[in-house]
């Protein structure tokens, strides 16, 4: 279902919010990254940022994101940021790009617990809220780009609701 614009600003703040205390936890007291996400959805519902469902789908959004990332960054085509956001990277907010890639540097620690997940990790639909970087629509290949946190929006070619993160070339 689409979200309204202040759904939709409500959900990407708390996105960022949660990727903020995500990389906090992770700096304090080191634990894994599902369990970092899972304080900081618990925090959103507390602080009433957020309702239980809320948090429970920001927080499914950025540990895809996160794990998208942390994938990229063991390939072999790591050095060029780029090529994953297709785009240029000037564009993301720096402190949001250090957030992203600070977390999923951590990621790769806890790989093996993400393992099944990862393989669930790759689908984006309309209706979510994603980090920076490109989507292509599964069914027209149309790309999408996002320089910061958004609401995933029905492809603007052919109105489909399905992507994936576009993968290095």
């Amino acid at each position: 279902m689409p979200l309204n614009n202040i759904e939709s600003s409500k959900l990407t703040q708390a996105y960022d919010r949660m990727l903020e205390r995500v990389k906090k936890s992770l700096r304090q007291t080191e634990p894994k990254l599902h369990e970092a996400i899972d304080l900081a959805r618990e925090k959103a519902v507390e602080l009433k940022e957020l309702t239980i469902e809320e948090a429970e789908d920001v927080g499914n959004y950025l540990r895809r994101d996160v794990i998208d990332v942390a994938n990229y960054l063991a390939s072999d085509e790591a050095e060029n940021l780029k090529s994953w956001f297709r785009f240029d990277v000037n564009l993301i907010e720096t402190q949001l790009l250090d957030l992203l890639f600070s977390v999923a540097d951590k990621t790769r620690l806890d790989r093996l617990y993400f393992e099944e997940e990862v393989q669930k990790g790759n689908e984006y639909h309309t209706g979510e809220i994603t980090g920076p970087g490109s989507l292509v629509c599964a069914a027209c290949g149309e790309q999408i780009h996002f320089n910061k946190t958004g609401h995933i929006p029905p492809c603007p070619k052919c109105h489909e609701t399905i992507y994936s993160r576009h993968s290095p070339d």
